[in-house]
């Protein structure tokens, strides 16, 4: 045992020299002669497992916008790839940025983005050297890329950083007006990616607030920034406006000139009424917020009075509510329970609440796909055989093509769903088998089908034993069933099928006393139990 463990680790590429106190235990004498003979027997695909690491650069790559980008991926050590599966995606490994496998590239999961822009450049590829490149560099191919290689069972993968830079237009300039006894100006500037940061200035360099800054991204995803500046020192001269992309550190200037004429001038008694103005509304401000504090704090008392009041009587009400609801639910729930237990049975139209009282049998169907040709004559003329030899030749074990895994039922409710939509005829249902005093099953003399049988656009049901063969009804369904469910109620002996498509029910045998085993049926033919030429 303790060889084969070392044999799997070896396998598995992990193995290790043993340590001295591993080998100290290891038996010595003859027994150490075997070693050599048990390693030979670990398979040689084992040993030679392949292994292998995929590296990606180790800083972001950097692009401008609209230029190529080439994103590297290195397998280590160096081997061949063009074996290999090799995928590049992002956020999800389907669809792909890039798909190679059996030595060329597969277009099928490709991102509708990436169709012709996206290429692998293979002139490495037999030293394990993989790069993907991206041609006319856009703002959305920012981000995280993912090299994915998989060798047979084997798969490493490495994720490459893009940057994607865009510098925009030089800023744009002028002015807006006077505003707040100054110059308003707004300074613009678009196509930057990601999004930028500006800066004013005045001409000694010292930076001045913008008033307003906006940023909005276009259908690209390209940023556009706009500031306004207000400038009421006529003495500054000029303002400079700079737009910087923050992750190369390049910037755009642009500035413009304020001569003094054009800031607003303001008279002598303006500035004084604009000076006393101000105090007078303070005094009387103050003022008429003092009474409004007064009124404020009476009303306030008169309506917490109010407010008190009502919350009780609200709280006393919504209490008679809450305990009358109480009781209606508790008086309705309890009709409905009685109700459902009494009633569940006569749900034929709702299968799907019959399968609450009903336990799912373990069963397995074998579907064999297969339609007969009904127009055969020979087939014909033989009916009256097939329904005397049906008995015979279930007996072979051959027909049934469902399976129950656990002894036949001999109580309780059970059912199953067996799928018809692409079988041109069949037989579902069940059948029993009773047993003789000393207990051995006689199959051909104890089989009771109690069947549910297609046969071209025709429907029956049929009750067939070894005495007797009996058409319980012809059934008209104007809509194919595609999945068929079948309910077994044995100590009710009920046989019931439902259309599972629409939840519609088609028939029930009522009739049935049950004494022995009952095991699923269905084969993927008719049987043809009756005929017209049986009633000759």
């Amino acid at each position: 045992m303790s060889t084969w463990v070392r044999g799997q680790a070896l396998c598995s590429g992990r193995a290790r020299p043993p340590a001295p106190k591993e080998m100290a235990g290891f038996p010595a004498g003859p027994a150490a002669s075997l070693l050599p003979l048990l390693l030979l027997q670990v398979p040689a695909w084992c040993l030679a497992a392949p292994g292998f690491s995929v590296k990606g650069p180790a800083e972001p790559v950097v692009a401008l916008l609209g230029a190529d980008a080439t994103l590297p991926c290195q397998l280590s050590p160096e081997q061949s790839t063009a074996h290999m599966h090799i995928r590049w995606y992002r956020a999800q490994l389907s669809p792909a940025v890039l798909v190679y496998q059996d030595g060329q590239e597969d277009g099928g999961e490709q991102m509708l983005e990436y169709r012709g822009r996206a290429e692998l450049v293979a002139d490495s590829i037999s030293k394990g050297s993989v790069a993907l490149l991206i041609r006319h560099i856009r703002a959305t191919d920012n981000g995280q890329y993912r090299c994915y290689f998989k060798d047979g069972h084997v798969s490493q993968e490495a994720t490459v950083e893009l940057h994607v830079i865009g510098l925009g237009s030089v800023p744009h300039i002028h002015m807006t007006g006077p505003e707040d006894g100054g110059i308003r100006v707004l300074c613009s500037s678009g196509g930057w990616f990601p999004k930028p940061r500006l800066q004013w200035s005045d001409k000694a360099g010292a930076k001045l607030p913008s008033l307003s800054e906006s940023h909005t991204q276009d259908g690209e995803g390209l940023f556009r920034t706009e500031a306004s500046l207000v400038v009421t020192d006529s003495s500054l001269g000029n303002v400079t406006c700079s737009i910087q992309n923050p992750l190369s550190g390049q910037e755009k200037v642009a500035t413009i000139f304020l001569p003094e004429p054009f800031f607003p001038k303001m008279c002598p008694w303006k500035a004084a009424l604009a000076g006393t103005l101000p105090v007078l509304a303070l005094l009387l401000a103050g003022i008429s917020y003092t009474g409004w504090r007064e009124h404020q704090a009476k009303e306030r008392e008169v309506e917490k009075r109010k407010k008190e009041s009502h919350e009780r009587d609200q709280m006393k009400s919504e209490k008679e509510m809450v305990l009358n609801a109480k009781e209606n639910l508790t008086t309705e729930l309890e009709r409905r329970k009685k109700l459902y237990a009494a009633d569940w049975k006569k749900a034929l139209l709702y299968p799907d609440w019959r399968k609450e009282q009903f336990k799912l049998a373990p069963v397995t169907v074998n579907h064999k796909h297969f339609c007969q040709n009904n127009s055969d004559p020979e087939r014909k003329e033989n009916l009256g055989e097939e329904t005397q030899d049906l008995c015979r030749s279930e007996k072979q074990g051959d027909q049934n093509l469902i399976t129950l895994h656990e002894e036949g039922f001999t109580s309780g409710r059970h059912y199953w769903e067996v799928d018809v939509e692409d079988t041109c005829e069949w037989t579902l249902g069940i059948y029993e088998e009773r047993k003789d005093s000393s207990g051995l099953l006689q199959a051909l003399l104890k089989k009771t089908f109690r069947v549910l049988e297609k046969k071209g656009c025709e429907y029956r049901a049929l009750a067939c034993s070894p005495q007797d063969i009996s058409l319980e009804r012809l059934l008209g369904i104007e809509m194919c069933p595609k999945k068929i469910g079948i309910f077994v109620d044995y100590e009710d002996s009920d046989i019931s099928f439902y259309n599972m498509t629409d939840g519609a029910h088609i028939f029930s045998f009522t009739r049935a006393r049950f004494s022995g085993s009952l095991y699923p049926y269905f084969k993927e033919s008719s049987w043809s139990f009756l005929h017209p030429l049986n009633s000759e």
